[in-house]
């Protein structure tokens, strides 16, 4: 297992808003959590790479590579980020400074983990940003003069730089149409396949999870309540809560926008 989940609880105010969630990721595995807005789902991602407010209270278990990021020191979380654990947001445009090009976020990225070489540090991002279809000439380019797509992909190409063993991806395609999010999935599903990176997915929407899971677990007031294979949950769920999430979802057959082609299922 790259990660593993024991009894995880968040605490604030002395009320639990993530209530004892275990859950165990594998290499190369895309796991979906889905659920609700507030369902603790983004919280969740957040107490993973130790990045909750200060003000919540976290407890249990967080197993990363067999070491537990709740007895490390800040030191060593922020090697591990990045390196071990990478995170793709739904505010993209939140990973980038207006006030720098997109290749001084790349270069700044591999300088914190200790890649000296200022020729090496181009040439990686050049790389980077090639390998999800940008031009050489967005390196020199402020975030402002991106599209929405365009950014998308230079914050998976930068999430993926230095080839994390997990990548967190939270409602990465919100703020896309269907069309692009769709596009930027496909674009995520290659490069998985290529780094062999595992990828928790946290989405509320079943169509993707239908055709890029492999692992579902759906999460309702801060509790996972049922976890299985995508066949099984999507097909026969136990609980009622799955089976209204998924009843009021859009035809899952429905996920591809006109003209693009399909995705064979995993």
């Amino acid at each position: 297992m790259i990660l593993r989940l024991n009894k995880v609880t968040i605490n604030s105010h002395k009320k639990k808003i993530v209530d004892e969630v275990s859950l165990s990721i594998k290499e190369g595995e895309w796991y979906a959590l889905v659920g609700q807005s507030g369902s603790g789902k983004s919280l969740l991602s957040q107490a993973i790479g130790q990045m909750l407010d200060p003000n919540l209270q976290l407890e249990g278990e967080i197993i990363f590579n067999n070491k537990n990021l709740m007895s490390l020191s800040k030191k060593e979380i922020r090697q591990i980020r990045g390196r071990g654990i990478a995170y793709i947001f739904q505010d993209y445009q939140g990973s980038f400074s207006p006030f720098r090009t997109i290749g001084q976020h790349f270069e700044e990225y591999q300088k914190t983990h200790g890649i000296r070489s200022k020729k090496e540090r181009k040439a990686k991002a050049l790389e980077a940003l090639q390998s999800v279809g940008l031009e050489d000439a967005m390196y020199a380019r402020y975030p402002a003069s991106l599209s929405g797509g365009q950014l998308q992909r230079a914050s998976i190409a930068l999430a993926l730089l230095l080839s994390p063993e997990l990548v967190i991806a939270d409602e990465i395609t919100t703020a896309l149409d269907s069309v692009s999010g769709h596009l930027i999935l496909q674009l995520l599903a290659r490069r998985q396949k290529e780094t062999g990176c595992a990828i928790l997915f946290i989405t509320h929407d079943w169509r993707h999870v239908r055709h890029y899971a492999d692992l579902i677990a759906v999460m309702q007031d801060g509790r996972i309540i049922e976890i299985g294979s995508k066949h099984r949950i999507l097909d026969h769920p136990k609980h009622e809560y799955t089976r209204q999430l998924i009843k009021a979802a859009p035809t899952l057959g429905n996920l591809l926008p006109s003209g693009l082609p399909e995705v064979s299922e995993r």
